[in-house]
């Protein structure tokens, strides 16, 4: 294609949106896991909003959101500073994790409909099918994370709420995860093909055990990658 054509053609498409709150506090969650923004650094409203091309509101809203994941704090009247998130606080928020998905796996066995256990097992089948033919891992993460969803919605509200809430805690280190997936190893599939046949069985304790194993081997994994960027003790905070 031509100079000319490629400029028409450019012309012709939609402009670019615009980004959301969303994709801010994305683009500094990942610049603050790769250590381009360091523990104790001041996130100025102004160069953000340059930075990004969005307003305030807009950047106010993507730093609630990253206080919220335990990633920066809000200070009145001086603005958001990034806090660094150890290995430790991360390990216990996956040990709630597994505790709390390996209740949402029960759950499952002992509630789920057989139309939502045929649906899991179509999903699980994807995953694993995924792993095998090298998808992203970030692909693999979603199903994963769709999975999980589908669980929980045989438990109680309250156990949702937990279950959203330590999601929304540990959202921030999926870059960690996405590391530790592609990493040479068996992963955590062999754990997934436990949960696919105790669903199946719906044999409660095997499922909950299996499902509480994928994120114990997440856990020691992300742990592991964790440390080995220096990230460690929660003295060492900024």
């Amino acid at each position: 294609m031509s100079d000319k054509k490629e400029s028409a053609a450019q012309d012709d498409g939609a402009a670019p949106a615009a980004m959301t709150a969303d994709d801010v506090a994305h683009a500094l969650r990942q610049k603050i896991q790769k250590s381009e923004l360091a523990p104790g650094e001041w996130l100025r409203e102004v160069r953000l909003c340059s930075e990004f091309g969005v307003g305030r509101s807009t950047v106010r809203r993507a730093l609630r959101e990253l206080a919220d994941d335990g990633l920066i704090e809000l200070e009145e009247n001086r603005g958001a500073r990034v806090l660094a998130t150890t290995a430790e606080e991360v390990f216990d928020l996956y040990e709630t994790r597994a505790a709390l998905y390996g209740l949402a796996a029960r759950f499952a066995c002992l509630r789920a409909s057989d139309a939502a256990i045929r649906h899991m097992l179509v999903d699980i089948d994807r995953l694993l099918s995924d792993a095998a033919s090298g998808a992203p891992a970030e692909q693999i993460i979603e199903v994963s994370e769709a999975i999980f969803s589908e669980m929980a919605e045989s438990a109680s509200r309250d156990a949702q709420r937990m279950i959203e809430s330590v999601r929304r805690k540990t959202r921030f280190h999926f870059s960690y995860v996405a590391l530790a997936l592609t990493a040479n190893g068996p992963g955590p599939y062999e754990h997934w093909r436990r949960v696919r046949a105790a669903l199946i069985a719906r044999d409660a304790n095997e499922a909950a055990q299996a499902a509480r194993d994928i994120l114990y081997f997440m856990q020691g994994e992300v742990a592991r990658i964790m440390l080995a960027h220096g990230r460690r003790a929660a003295n060492n905070r900024g």
